[in-house]
Protein backbone atom coordinates (compact mmCIF):
# COMPACT_ATOMS: atom_id res chain seq x y z
CA UNK A 1 0.00 0.00 0.00
CA UNK A 2 2.75 2.12 0.74
CA UNK A 3 4.89 1.55 -1.76
CA UNK A 4 1.65 2.41 -3.96
CA UNK A 5 1.28 5.63 -2.25
CA UNK A 6 4.89 6.49 -2.94
CA UNK A 7 4.90 5.78 -7.14
CA UNK A 8 1.49 7.77 -7.01
CA UNK A 9 3.17 10.73 -5.49
CA UNK A 10 6.51 10.36 -7.69
CA UNK A 11 4.28 10.16 -10.58
CA UNK A 12 2.82 13.47 -9.72
CA UNK A 13 6.37 14.74 -8.74
CA UNK A 14 7.90 14.24 -12.14
CA UNK A 15 5.09 15.68 -13.60
CA UNK A 16 5.23 19.00 -11.76
CA UNK A 17 8.82 19.23 -12.37
CA UNK A 18 8.71 18.70 -16.02
CA UNK A 19 5.93 21.24 -16.64
CA UNK A 20 7.91 23.94 -14.24
CA UNK A 21 10.81 23.70 -16.47
CA UNK A 22 9.00 22.91 -19.78
CA UNK A 23 8.99 25.95 -22.30
CA UNK A 24 5.94 28.32 -22.05
CA UNK A 25 4.19 26.99 -24.84
CA UNK A 26 3.89 23.16 -23.51
CA UNK A 27 3.96 24.28 -20.15
CA UNK A 28 -0.11 23.95 -20.47
CA UNK A 29 -0.22 20.95 -21.47
CA UNK A 30 2.13 19.55 -18.62
CA UNK A 31 -0.05 21.40 -16.29
CA UNK A 32 -3.22 19.21 -17.59
CA UNK A 33 -0.94 16.08 -17.75
CA UNK A 34 -0.42 16.73 -13.98
CA UNK A 35 -4.01 17.31 -13.31
CA UNK A 36 -5.34 14.73 -14.82
CA UNK A 37 -3.09 12.16 -14.54
CA UNK A 38 -3.57 11.31 -11.10
CA UNK A 39 -7.19 10.77 -11.49
CA UNK A 40 -6.34 8.36 -14.34
CA UNK A 41 -3.79 6.28 -12.30
CA UNK A 42 -6.27 5.94 -9.59
CA UNK A 43 -9.09 5.19 -11.81
CA UNK A 44 -6.99 2.44 -13.25
CA UNK A 45 -5.92 1.20 -10.29
CA UNK A 46 -9.09 1.27 -8.95
CA UNK A 47 -11.40 0.52 -11.79
CA UNK A 48 -10.13 -1.02 -14.67
CA UNK A 49 -7.58 -3.56 -13.34
CA UNK A 50 -10.24 -4.94 -10.78
CA UNK A 51 -12.25 -5.35 -14.07
CA UNK A 52 -10.16 -6.91 -16.21
CA UNK A 53 -8.67 -9.17 -13.39
CA UNK A 54 -12.56 -10.46 -12.87
CA UNK A 55 -12.63 -10.88 -16.35
CA UNK A 56 -9.57 -13.29 -16.80
CA UNK A 57 -10.75 -14.80 -13.79
CA UNK A 58 -14.63 -15.66 -14.91
CA UNK A 59 -12.91 -18.15 -17.09
CA UNK A 60 -10.63 -20.00 -14.68
CA UNK A 61 -11.28 -22.50 -11.49
CA UNK A 62 -10.03 -19.28 -8.86
CA UNK A 63 -6.34 -20.90 -8.74
CA UNK A 64 -5.51 -19.41 -12.35
CA UNK A 65 -6.26 -22.41 -14.02
CA UNK A 66 -7.76 -21.70 -17.47
CA UNK A 67 -11.36 -23.77 -17.48
CA UNK A 68 -12.70 -21.90 -20.24
CA UNK A 69 -16.90 -21.40 -20.17
CA UNK A 70 -17.60 -23.99 -17.20
CA UNK A 71 -17.87 -21.04 -14.95
CA UNK A 72 -21.05 -19.97 -17.20
CA UNK A 73 -22.58 -23.49 -18.40
CA UNK A 74 -22.59 -24.12 -13.94
CA UNK A 75 -24.34 -21.06 -13.77
CA UNK A 76 -27.04 -21.47 -16.25
CA UNK A 77 -27.62 -25.77 -15.86
CA UNK A 78 -27.02 -24.87 -11.73
CA UNK A 79 -31.01 -25.22 -10.69
CA UNK A 80 -30.40 -22.46 -7.79
CA UNK A 81 -28.33 -20.06 -10.35
CA UNK A 82 -31.17 -19.88 -12.68
CA UNK A 83 -33.90 -19.28 -9.78
CA UNK A 84 -31.10 -15.92 -8.78
CA UNK A 85 -31.14 -15.02 -12.79
CA UNK A 86 -35.20 -15.31 -12.64
CA UNK A 87 -35.62 -13.41 -9.33
CA UNK A 88 -32.78 -10.86 -10.59
CA UNK A 89 -35.12 -10.23 -14.17
CA UNK A 90 -38.24 -9.86 -11.86
CA UNK A 91 -36.44 -7.34 -9.73
CA UNK A 92 -35.72 -5.38 -12.51
CA UNK A 93 -39.06 -5.40 -14.44
CA UNK A 94 -40.64 -4.33 -11.19
CA UNK A 95 -38.61 -1.89 -9.15
CA UNK A 96 -38.14 0.71 -11.93
CA UNK A 97 -41.96 0.64 -13.14
CA UNK A 98 -43.77 0.74 -10.01
CA UNK A 99 -40.94 3.40 -8.60
CA UNK A 100 -40.67 5.82 -11.81
CA UNK A 101 -45.39 5.51 -12.04
CA UNK A 102 -45.69 5.86 -8.32
CA UNK A 103 -42.95 8.79 -8.44
CA UNK A 104 -44.14 10.03 -11.65
CA UNK A 105 -48.26 10.33 -10.15
CA UNK A 106 -47.05 11.79 -6.61
CA UNK A 107 -45.64 14.59 -8.62
CA UNK A 108 -48.07 15.33 -10.92
CA UNK A 109 -51.09 15.22 -8.17
CA UNK A 110 -49.41 17.22 -5.53
CA UNK A 111 -47.54 19.86 -7.80
CA UNK A 112 -48.53 23.26 -7.09
CA UNK A 113 -50.74 21.78 -4.18
CA UNK A 114 -50.55 23.06 -0.77
CA UNK A 115 -48.18 21.59 1.50
CA UNK A 116 -46.00 20.68 -1.07
CA UNK A 117 -42.98 20.48 -0.18
CA UNK A 118 -44.09 18.64 3.36
CA UNK A 119 -45.86 16.11 1.16
CA UNK A 120 -42.87 15.68 -0.76
CA UNK A 121 -40.41 15.29 2.05
CA UNK A 122 -42.47 12.87 3.59
CA UNK A 123 -42.24 10.82 0.10
CA UNK A 124 -38.31 11.39 -0.02
CA UNK A 125 -37.28 10.14 3.51
CA UNK A 126 -36.94 6.68 2.96
CA UNK A 127 -34.03 7.91 0.45
CA UNK A 128 -32.00 8.83 3.59
CA UNK A 129 -32.41 5.54 4.72
CA UNK A 130 -29.59 2.51 3.78
CA UNK A 131 -30.79 -0.20 2.21
CA UNK A 132 -29.40 -2.50 5.46
CA UNK A 133 -31.72 0.19 7.78
CA UNK A 134 -34.88 -0.18 4.87
CA UNK A 135 -34.66 -3.87 5.18
CA UNK A 136 -34.35 -4.29 8.86
CA UNK A 137 -37.63 -1.59 9.17
CA UNK A 138 -39.72 -4.15 6.69
CA UNK A 139 -38.35 -7.25 8.83
CA UNK A 140 -40.34 -6.17 11.52
CA UNK A 141 -42.71 -5.32 9.43
CA UNK A 142 -43.09 -8.48 7.94
CA UNK A 143 -42.38 -10.01 11.27
CA UNK A 144 -44.52 -13.65 12.25
CA UNK A 145 -45.61 -15.58 14.96
CA UNK A 146 -47.41 -18.26 15.09
CA UNK A 147 -51.32 -18.26 15.52
CA UNK A 148 -52.61 -17.58 18.71
CA UNK A 149 -49.08 -15.48 20.02
CA UNK A 150 -48.95 -12.21 19.85
CA UNK A 151 -47.71 -10.44 16.59
CA UNK A 152 -45.20 -8.11 16.46
CA UNK A 153 -45.49 -7.82 12.73
CA UNK A 154 -47.84 -4.73 11.86
CA UNK A 155 -48.89 -6.66 8.87
CA UNK A 156 -49.47 -9.63 10.67
CA UNK A 157 -50.98 -7.22 13.81
CA UNK A 158 -53.37 -5.91 10.83
CA UNK A 159 -54.15 -9.17 9.54
CA UNK A 160 -55.53 -10.85 12.82
CA UNK A 161 -57.25 -7.53 13.88
CA UNK A 162 -59.46 -8.08 10.65
CA UNK A 163 -59.93 -12.14 11.32
CA UNK A 164 -57.65 -13.65 9.13
CA UNK A 165 -54.62 -15.63 10.23
CA UNK A 166 -50.74 -14.59 9.62
CA UNK A 167 -49.04 -15.08 6.90
CA UNK A 168 -45.38 -15.74 6.46
CA UNK A 169 -44.52 -13.30 4.21
CA UNK A 170 -40.67 -14.06 3.47
CA UNK A 171 -40.71 -17.83 3.72
CA UNK A 172 -43.57 -18.31 1.20
CA UNK A 173 -41.74 -18.44 -2.44
CA UNK A 174 -42.41 -16.74 -4.86
CA UNK A 175 -44.45 -14.16 -3.16
CA UNK A 176 -41.43 -13.68 -0.73
CA UNK A 177 -39.76 -12.19 -3.88
CA UNK A 178 -42.40 -9.56 -4.23
CA UNK A 179 -42.45 -8.85 -0.51
CA UNK A 180 -38.84 -8.13 -0.93
CA UNK A 181 -39.06 -5.79 -3.82
CA UNK A 182 -41.78 -3.41 -1.59
CA UNK A 183 -38.64 -2.11 -0.08
CA UNK A 184 -37.41 -0.45 -2.79
CA UNK A 185 -39.77 0.63 -4.75
CA UNK A 186 -40.16 2.43 -1.38
CA UNK A 187 -36.76 3.65 -1.45
CA UNK A 188 -36.50 4.48 -4.84
CA UNK A 189 -39.88 6.61 -5.46
CA UNK A 190 -39.03 9.38 -3.20
CA UNK A 191 -36.07 10.04 -6.04
CA UNK A 192 -38.03 9.40 -8.87
CA UNK A 193 -40.78 11.86 -7.52
CA UNK A 194 -38.14 14.06 -7.11
CA UNK A 195 -36.37 14.22 -10.34
CA UNK A 196 -39.90 14.33 -11.90
CA UNK A 197 -41.24 16.77 -9.83
CA UNK A 198 -38.60 19.45 -11.08
CA UNK A 199 -38.89 18.53 -14.27
CA UNK A 200 -42.43 18.81 -15.03
CA UNK A 201 -41.49 22.68 -12.80
CA UNK A 202 -39.32 23.38 -15.91
CA UNK A 203 -42.35 22.81 -19.05
CA UNK A 204 -43.51 26.15 -20.09
CA UNK A 205 -46.45 26.86 -18.64
CA UNK A 206 -47.58 28.66 -22.28
CA UNK A 207 -47.18 25.33 -23.53
CA UNK A 208 -49.72 23.80 -20.82
CA UNK A 209 -52.00 26.59 -20.92
CA UNK A 210 -52.11 26.54 -24.55
CA UNK A 211 -53.55 22.85 -24.04
CA UNK A 212 -55.93 23.90 -21.94
CA UNK A 213 -57.32 26.79 -24.30
CA UNK A 214 -57.75 24.01 -26.70
CA UNK A 215 -60.07 21.93 -24.89
CA UNK A 216 -57.57 19.32 -23.59
CA UNK A 217 -58.60 17.17 -21.07
CA UNK A 218 -56.06 16.88 -17.65
CA UNK A 219 -55.51 13.06 -18.72
CA UNK A 220 -54.62 14.89 -22.37
CA UNK A 221 -52.52 17.91 -21.11
CA UNK A 222 -50.36 15.15 -18.93
CA UNK A 223 -50.01 12.69 -22.49
CA UNK A 224 -49.38 15.04 -24.71
CA UNK A 225 -47.54 17.91 -23.10
CA UNK A 226 -45.80 16.33 -19.56
CA UNK A 227 -44.77 13.14 -20.87
CA UNK A 228 -43.05 14.44 -23.83
CA UNK A 229 -41.63 17.47 -21.96
CA UNK A 230 -39.94 15.30 -19.38
CA UNK A 231 -39.15 12.03 -21.49
CA UNK A 232 -35.33 13.00 -20.79
CA UNK A 233 -35.44 12.74 -17.13
CA UNK A 234 -37.88 9.77 -17.44
CA UNK A 235 -35.04 7.97 -18.90
CA UNK A 236 -32.54 9.27 -16.41
CA UNK A 237 -34.92 7.43 -13.32
CA UNK A 238 -35.55 4.31 -15.36
CA UNK A 239 -32.43 3.98 -16.11
CA UNK A 240 -30.85 4.85 -12.68
CA UNK A 241 -32.78 2.69 -11.10
CA UNK A 242 -32.62 -0.19 -12.91
CA UNK A 243 -29.34 -0.32 -12.41
CA UNK A 244 -29.33 0.23 -8.61
CA UNK A 245 -31.92 -2.84 -9.02
CA UNK A 246 -29.78 -5.17 -10.81
CA UNK A 247 -26.72 -4.29 -7.96
CA UNK A 248 -29.24 -4.90 -5.40
CA UNK A 249 -27.34 -6.97 -2.47
CA UNK A 250 -28.08 -5.37 0.81
CA UNK A 251 -32.46 -5.44 1.19
CA UNK A 252 -32.30 -9.59 0.67
CA UNK A 253 -28.84 -9.99 2.70
CA UNK A 254 -30.10 -8.41 5.57
CA UNK A 255 -33.90 -9.65 5.35
CA UNK A 256 -33.86 -13.47 4.20
CA UNK A 257 -29.90 -14.14 3.29
CA UNK A 258 -31.24 -15.36 0.17
CA UNK A 259 -33.21 -18.26 1.96
CA UNK A 260 -36.75 -19.67 0.33
CA UNK A 261 -35.79 -18.91 -2.75
CA UNK A 262 -35.03 -15.07 -2.90
CA UNK A 263 -31.91 -15.06 -4.07
CA UNK A 264 -30.70 -12.53 -6.55
CA UNK A 265 -26.96 -12.42 -8.72
CA UNK A 266 -25.49 -9.90 -6.84
CA UNK A 267 -25.74 -11.90 -3.21
CA UNK A 268 -24.63 -15.08 -5.15
CA UNK A 269 -21.44 -13.37 -6.35
CA UNK A 270 -20.42 -12.46 -3.08
CA UNK A 271 -21.31 -15.96 -1.33
CA UNK A 272 -19.44 -17.77 -4.36
CA UNK A 273 -16.49 -15.73 -3.76
CA UNK A 274 -16.17 -14.68 -0.66
CA UNK A 275 -18.28 -17.21 1.91
CA UNK A 276 -17.34 -20.82 -0.51
CA UNK A 277 -14.08 -19.53 -1.73
CA UNK A 278 -15.36 -20.36 -5.38
CA UNK A 279 -13.97 -17.28 -7.10
CA UNK A 280 -14.32 -18.16 -10.68
CA UNK A 281 -17.84 -19.04 -9.89
CA UNK A 282 -18.07 -15.14 -8.41
CA UNK A 283 -16.53 -13.44 -11.07
CA UNK A 284 -18.88 -15.29 -13.74
CA UNK A 285 -21.63 -13.84 -11.83
CA UNK A 286 -20.05 -10.78 -11.59
CA UNK A 287 -19.38 -10.46 -15.58
CA UNK A 288 -23.35 -11.73 -16.07
CA UNK A 289 -24.22 -8.66 -14.11
CA UNK A 290 -21.75 -6.43 -15.82
CA UNK A 291 -23.09 -7.36 -19.08
CA UNK A 292 -27.14 -6.81 -18.01
CA UNK A 293 -26.17 -3.49 -16.96
CA UNK A 294 -24.20 -2.64 -20.03
CA UNK A 295 -27.44 -2.15 -22.61
CA UNK A 296 -29.14 0.08 -19.87
CA UNK A 297 -26.05 2.20 -19.51
CA UNK A 298 -25.16 2.72 -23.75
CA UNK A 299 -29.46 3.30 -24.18
CA UNK A 300 -28.90 6.02 -21.40
CA UNK A 301 -25.84 7.68 -23.32
CA UNK A 302 -28.31 7.23 -26.55
CA UNK A 303 -30.87 9.03 -25.04
CA UNK A 304 -28.63 11.44 -23.97
CA UNK A 305 -26.86 12.04 -27.08
CA UNK A 306 -29.67 12.49 -28.97
CA UNK A 307 -31.19 15.27 -26.54
CA UNK A 308 -28.26 17.15 -26.88
CA UNK A 309 -28.08 17.38 -30.72
CA UNK A 310 -31.83 18.43 -30.50
CA UNK A 311 -30.14 21.23 -28.43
Amino acid sequence: MFVGIAAFLAVVGLILFLADRAPKRSRDVWQLIAFVAPGLILLGIGLIYPALRTGYQAFTDGKDNFVGVDNFVWIFTSGEMLVSLLNTLIWVLCVPFFATAIGLTYAVFIDKSRGEKALKSLVFMPMAISFVGAGIIWSFMYAYRSKGFAQTGLLNQILVWIGLEPVQFLNTPPWNTFFLIVVLIWIQTGFAMVVLSASIKAIPTEQVEAARLDGASGWQVFRNVTIPGIRGSLVVVITTISIATLKVFDIVKTMTSGNNKTSVIALDMYDQAFRFGEVGHGAALALILFIMVLPVVIYNVRVMRKQREIR
